[in-house]
């Protein structure tokens, strides 16, 4: 006999899937940590469950209590995941958790096993118990069955097919896109995340491979007089939007009351407006004009290893992704790392003041010369996810350029109060140092600008290396050491450095200088600290395309910048 057909029962076949892929993807998004990304694929995701029940509606509650057992302890460790430390589960945590030996993922364990996590086990496992005890067949007529089916196979399909078909991708370019659309959800964020980690894992390997074939630097010299050196790399910021350099608002009142001891570079810029780009020139010996240098000679992590610094990465960037590869590269050459951002996504509130307890922590622990690196997520767009709510300062039209529309008035503002924490941020880093380490240097500077609406001619938000303005390559550059660094190293007047025009590709040369290091093939003309220092000129864009690349004084005369 034919049954009737039921939304009711599809409803709660629909919630009990979604429960376990949706819930924690809902509470991320509840809490601010990102946008509805997430849901929307775990809405389009959890059909896939479905499909088995509406076959053999008959069976609808040993299917679904076959599929949520499977999927139960994916979406328990998820939700686990984001209690204890507010990330989404991603490639990266499986970085972390791989690279851990047994005895470190034992402490790991035990230090969160506690009534709250039991509780947490509890309430899951009950909800989704309950979930299921509320199921009944869904019975769709034979045409509507398949018409029904094959729709949803298309939706989940569609991340593959439509590259692959529609717009002809290759093979590997449509499974990968079909990894975006369902790794949200539980499981797939471990199974698809599984085969993102080992595919990033095998090109950093090779990378890792082919770095130690290099030779090091010849003729090497150096003074290892047991300081501390600290660089800490920004993102996206655009000294332009920094009252330390002239900005109306009040975004750096931190770094504002400590103008004193800071060195303070007015003049520079980043040679490409992206991070990888452009610190792919920034620590190594590649630049604008032999941009495959880095694959040949030592990098800034190698030379500070060949002068005998212990060394530490600290990173709130994303690592473990098919992009920041590279990063990833230049992160496994130090001796120690500490990855503190495992989001799957960028639009995430992950704060950067993370970075201060390792940061103490690695200060306390030194002995002898060490280097560490501090890579900050900075003002990474979106920018409201860059800060917390109490550093919400600009939220009107006050010091805001005439020019800047209204429907960007709130984004605008928002990237102010990004640079705001990220003054807090690197104070903060500045004060650990200066109160932790009596031989000490830090220099801070962003990987590149960012245009937020500062240019009048061209109202534009992001950066577009084909369209480029001074806000996408304007950054801070600033140095802080210590009194008894400045009595051990014997440079001149560092005060009169501070107006030269300088691009960071020739970095590698400048920190070299700083460090005392000198090697066969080192240019002092090209470091912003030396006596020596000659002016060049800076040319921006892809090194690949030459006849593209221009003088980046060229923009200066065309564009107007927010500086009023």
């Amino acid at each position: 006999m034919a049954q009737n057909f039921s939304w009711k029962s599809l409803g709660k076949l629909y919630l009990y899937f979604f429960y376990f892929s949706g819930l924690t993807q809902i509470l991320i998004y509840a809490a601010g940590m990102s946008n509805t990304v997430g849901i929307r694929q775990a809405l389009l995701v959890s059909t896939l469950w479905i499909i088995p029940a509406l076959i053999w509606p008959q069976y609808t509650r040993k299917i679904s209590a076959i599929i949520g057992l499977l999927i139960w302890p994916a979406s328990l460790v998820s939700l686990s995941y984001f209690y204890i430390y507010g990330q989404d589960f991603s490639q990266s945590v499986l970085f972390i958790i791989f690279e851990s030996n047994l005895s470190e993922s034992k402490e790991f364990i035990e230090s969160y096993i506690d009534s709250t996590i039991v509780i947490l086990v509890i309430a899951h496992a009950t909800i989704g118990a309950y979930l299921w005890h509320q199921l009944s067949p869904v019975y769709l007529p034979r045409l509507n069955k398949t018409i029904t089916i094959c729709v949803i196979s298309l939706l989940f399909g569609g991340g593959f097919l439509k590259p692959l078909i529609v717009y002809g991708n290759s093979w590997e370019h449509s499974v990968k896109s079909l990894q975006d659309h369902i790794e949200p959800a539980a499981p797939w964020n471990m199974i698809a995340g599984y085969f993102k980690y080992t595919k990033v894992l095998d090109a950093m390997n090779k990378q890792l491979a082919e770095s130690t074939r290099v030779p090091p630097l010849d003729n090497f010299a150096h003074t290892n007089n047991k300081q501390t050196m600290v660089l800490v790399i920004g993102e996206s910021t655009n000294s332009q939007r920094m009252s330390l350099y002239g900005y109306p608002r009040k975004t750096t009142p931190q770094l504002d009351n400590m103008r004193s001891e800071l060195l303070t570079y007015t003049d520079v810029i980043s040679p490409r407006p992206s991070t990888i780009e452009a610190l792919q020139q920034v620590l190594t010996f590649a630049d604008q004009q032999d941009p495959d240098t880095y694959l040949t000679k030592p990098t800034l992590m190698n030379m500070m290893r060949q002068a005998g610094y212990q060394s530490l990465w600290i990173t709130n960037q994303q690592t473990q992704t098919k992009r920041n590869t590279l990063l990833l590269t230049f992160s496994q050459q130090a001796d120690q790392q500490v990855y503190l951002n495992n989001n799957r996504v960028q639009n995430s509130g992950q704060f950067d003041d993370d970075v201060l307890e390792p940061f103490k922590k690695a200060i306390d622990d030194t002995e002898g010369p060490t280097f560490i690196v501090v890579h900050l997520l900075g003002t990474h767009r979106k920018y409201n996810y860059r800060y917390p709510e109490n550093f919400k300062q600009f939220n009107d039209r006050s010091g805001m350029p005439d020019w800047v529309p209204e429907e960007h008035a709130e984004e605008y503002n928002d990237y102010d109060n990004a640079i705001l924490f990220n003054d807090h941020v690197v104070a903060s880093l500045i004060n650990i140092l200066k109160n932790k380490s009596s031989n000490s240097s830090l220099v801070y500077f962003s990987d590149h600008g960012e245009e937020v609406y500062d240019t009048e001619a061209d109202l534009f938000c992001g950066r577009n290396e084909g369209k480029p303005t001074p806000a996408m390559y304007t950054i801070p550059f600033m140095a802080w050491l210590s009194p008894e660094w400045k009595r051990e190293h014997a440079m001149p007047s560092l005060q009169n450095t501070l107006n030269r025009s300088y691009q960071t590709s020739d970095f590698i040369y400048s920190w070299a200088d700083l460090a005392g290091i000198d090697f066969k093939g080192n240019d002092q003309t090209r470091s912003i600290f030396n006596p020596n220092f000659v002016t060049r000129k800076r040319m921006i864009g892809s090194p690949y395309a030459r006849k593209k690349m221009i003088n980046f004084s060229s923009l200066l005369h065309k564009d107007t910048i927010a500086l009023n």
